[in-house]
């Protein structure tokens, strides 16, 4: 009985060791679908290129900030409208836009106006519109 005992311990032990290999790799790898698959291509275009709609569209919100996609003719257009601004002279950062398993990811910041630019007291309303090819996945905005 004691030799039978012995052998259930070192497969016991044996069985522990391995789940914990498992998880140790299993804790290390990604697995919520957040890894960049790949960076996408873009464009970030002037207001006479948007089409009509999303004009309207982003005429309607640009007072406040505002995240919006629309998809038109196989394009996307990711536009972030950050709201009335006290003066001109503001310029829209692109930082990231790429692809995961799951979502579009997509990274502006607001740059503010030079020092000159300030002392002018004109409302302006930045935003910018990237267009990109469809995929059909939910756009995350950092």
């Amino acid at each position: 009985m004691g030799k039978v005992y012995e052998y259930q311990k070192r497969i016991l032990s044996v069985f522990l060791i391995c789940m914990m290999c498992m998880g140790v790799y299993a804790c290390g790898k990604k697995q919520d679908g957040m890894e960049k698959i790949k960076d996408l291509e873009c464009t970030v275009i002037a207001e006479e290129n948007i089409p009509e709609e999303l004009l309207d569209m982003i005429e309607q919100k640009k007072t406040e900030a505002f995240k919006i996609t629309f998809e038109d003719r196989g394009f996307l257009y990711i536009c972030v409208g950050y709201g009335t601004q006290e003066t001109g002279g503001y310029s829209i950062a692109m930082n990231a836009l790429y692809e995961t398993a799951n979502a579009i990811y997509v990274d502006t910041n607001l740059i503010g106006p030079a020092p000159e630019e300030k002392s002018k007291p004109v409302e302006s309303f930045p935003y910018i519109v990237i267009k990109t090819e469809f995929i059909d996945k939910p756009v995350v905005f950092d």
